[in-house]
């Protein structure tokens, strides 16, 4: 990694969300989620530029958009066409995905993803204009979460130069156990308070051993979601506290906790 990481002293610290993405739905739906995230675009400071790390991106070695105008990735079925229909056409920003190489050189730009829904179902409500640069970040599915953790870390230096971080999962997500409609099972719940505590405790080397809280098995039955979390918490200094923003357990198995880093 090269230490030389250019930085602007003139930029406030932007704040670092992880944001519970819940279903596709949620990109076209007038409710409590796509409002909180309405009310916390308007509420932040702009961002030059905003890196998101999706679950819906993994790949093998890590990967950065560097395209100039990424696409709208649907990356889902059996949902209404005007979901489909959808587009968020934010540009992209070829120089800070090549800046982003020059200084992690491991993260390899990419000229054929996009943006997922992971990442456009938030955007699309925090800012409607698709109008600030937006880069996405993918999930290596050789690294460990540890690792994952130190990533996110080392991309510390991106919050001083005006870009907003945000993660996009679910720290629960099950989807053979969703029931649609607005209850959660027990375990769902367990299993989102003890990540809710372990955050407010600060004790980010057991989010990093997530397998071994209790229910772990079936709260993420597979990684991704869980994983952008990491990326969050790797951000946090030590003057940071971490605040809960959305906050509910629904359809059975999915958490749309969300979380701000922020002095």
């Amino acid at each position: 990694m090269n230490s030389a990481k250019p930085v602007n002293h003139n930029l406030p610290r932007m704040p670092a969300l992880f944001i519970g993405h819940g279903s596709p739905l949620n990109a076209i739906e007038d409710n409590e989620f796509s409002r909180a995230w309405a009310k916390l675009g308007r509420r932040l400071p702009r961002p030059k530029a905003i890196l998101c790390i999706s679950a819906h991106w993994q790949t093998v070695g890590i990967r950065i958009t560097g395209m100039p105008q990424p696409r709208t990735i649907h990356d889902f079925y059996g949902f209404p066409q005007a979901l489909f229909d959808f587009e968020y056409p934010a540009p992209g920003k070829p120089a800070l995905a090549a800046r982003i190489h020059a200084v992690m050189p491991s993260i390899q730009l990419d000229q054929d993803w996009g943006l997922d829904h992971g990442c456009w179902s938030i955007l699309r409500h925090m800012y409607p204009d698709a109008d600030i640069p937006v880069l996405q970040l993918s999930l290596d599915s050789n690294k460990s979460p540890e690792q994952h953790y130190q990533l996110g870390k080392a991309l510390g230096w991106l919050r001083e130069e005006g870009v907003l971080i945000v993660g996009s999962g679910n720290i629960v997500h099950n989807l053979q156990a969703v029931i649609w409609r607005d209850t959660a099972h027990h375990w769902a719940i367990a299993f989102a308070e003890r990540v809710k505590q372990l955050i407010a405790d600060r004790d980010h080397r057991a989010l990093a051993r997530y397998r071994e809280i209790t229910d772990s098995a079936l709260a993420i039955p597979t990684d991704e979601h869980f994983l952008p979390l990491l990326y969050i918490l790797g951000l946090q200094t030590q003057d940071e506290e971490a605040t809960f923003l959305t906050d509910k357990t629904s359809l059975g198995a999915i958490s749309m906790l969300s979380v701000q880093i922020d002095s």
